[in-house]
């Protein structure tokens, strides 16, 4: 899905917000991400990566000594361990599996690189056997196994009891969860995984993977930081990560998607934004600050007075109880799905038959900046400038420039004209023009 770019940028953003751990891909999939996991093992090597980086693989010995030799800290080897998976997909039993998976892992182990052993469709696999597969997998050198949850059917329950249980029998072993999202409780399993004992949760940003994802990090990052109060990654940076892979990706999330979708911290109906306005505890179960997020209220029939004064305010209009009254009326007898500002303002003109929207102008209004040689008098350039055709005013001013001017021009041809104009006159160093785009009107009550 990605570019070899996208990889590399994506890998270096998640180990600036504090990712422990990287999988950055199975270098025998494609040319282009085996130029990648290079360039991103590179980057470790030089310390502008921190996190660890793991490199997948399937349990095929040409494909493992593909991924060891690229020097990853840890290379992860998966094979399917339920019954369907050992009887239609790799066609071997039980115990074949077991002498599969030893042989795979002690090779990788052998070539001096950590190992991580992926137990596939785990969630549906007797017990008892996955016990043994962790066991296999453990003694044979891998020091992590992944209880993969393939097809997301763990309840959070069973995935607590599953990992307490792996946990029990194989003490040593440090245990990552992974699951998948197909009935929507990977939070709630990742959750529940960790109660039992797993201390690795594979997340993936904006919840991106197979089918319905897999565990989406914002979610789960905020969610541990709500129940057990630690920080996993800097929250405040999640909305700049999700921005990043929607780009990448092409995939944007939904306005519902929890944490960091548009619609997660702006209140709706009347009631909640008045709950809110008195104390944001009411309706939001974190503040939107924690996660680099800001709180808003849509504007619509539904909005309650308080919303609305608030959004005047915030825009920095403060109207009487009496106007105040008028727009919520019109507020409400609007059909509009959502009002924007601009909206907002044009109603309040309406009422108060008073400007307050920005006007764009017809014309072409700009400032000049002007620099003053040091030996030449200010004033008298201020003088020569203000006698231009298409100045309106002139300021003589501190800081980096002497002095500014307003200038109101026709068209561009006009204005560089009257720029040209300026710069011809003795003692003119430099300039700087800004472009007025709009005017917002004064009110002084």
């Amino acid at each position: 899905m990605f570019s070899e770019e996208w990889r590399v940028r994506i890998a270096k953003a998640l180990s600036d917000i504090g990712v422990g751990m990287i999988e950055v891909g199975d270098p025998s999939v494609a040319p282009d991400i085996k130029s990648a996991i290079k360039k991103i093992v590179q980057l470790k090597r030089q310390g502008e990566i921190r996190s660890h980086i793991v490199v997948h693989s399937r349990a095929v010995k040409q494909d493992l000594e593909n991924a060891a030799s690229l020097e990853p800290d840890r290379v992860a080897v998966f094979y399917g361990v339920s019954d369907i998976h050992l009887k239609y997909k790799h066609k071997k039993s039980r115990e074949e599996a077991l002498q599969i998976i030893a042989e795979m892992v002690s090779m990788v182990k052998s070539h001096g690189v950590a190992v991580r052993f992926t137990a596939e469709d785990a969630s549906r696999a007797d017990l008892d056997y996955l016990i043994q597969v962790v066991k296999t997998a453990y003694e044979a050198g891998a020091d992590r196994v992944s209880i993969a949850d393939t097809v997301g059917i763990f309840t959070p329950d069973r995935a607590r009891e599953v990992f307490a249980k792996v946990k029990a029998a194989v003490p040593g072993v440090g245990l990552d969860i992974h699951a998948h999202n197909d009935f929507g409780m990977a939070v709630a399993n990742s959750l529940a995984a960790v109660e039992g004992g797993a201390d690795v949760v594979h997340t993936t940003v904006n919840g991106l993977g197979e089918r319905a994802g897999i565990t989406p990090l914002q979610v789960f990052a905020a969610a541990y930081y709500y129940h057990k109060g630690a920080r996993l990654v800097k929250l405040e940076k999640l909305p700049e990560i999700t921005a990043m892979v929607e780009a990448a990706s092409g995939i944007t999330v939904m306005p519902t998607f929890p944490v960091v979708g548009e619609n997660v911290f702006t209140h709706k109906a009347g009631v909640h934004q008045a709950g809110v306005l008195a104390n944001p505890e009411t309706y939001e179960p974190i503040p939107p600050e924690v996660v680099g997020r800001s709180r808003d209220f849509s504007l619509d029939k539904y909005s309650g007075r308080k919303a609305i004064a608030y959004r005047l305010e915030r825009m920095g209009i403060s109207v009487p109880p009496d106007v105040l009254e008028k727009v919520v009326e019109e507020v409400k007898r609007s059909n509009a799905r959502r009002l924007r500002d601009e909206d907002l303002l044009e109603i309040l003109e309406k009422i108060t038959n008073t400007p307050y929207k920005a006007r764009v102008n017809k014309h072409i209004e700009a400032y000049v900046w002007l620099k003053v040689a040091n030996n030449v008098y200010t004033t008298s350039v201020a003088r020569r400038v203000a006698a231009l055709r298409n100045v309106a005013s002139v300021s003589e001013v501190t800081g980096d420039y002497d002095i500014v001017a307003r200038v109101v021009a026709e068209n561009t041809e006009e204005l560089n004209q009257v720029i040209e104009n300026i710069r011809e006159i003795r003692g003119v160093v430099s300039t700087l023009t800004s472009i007025v785009l709009k005017q917002l009107p004064v009110n002084h009550h």
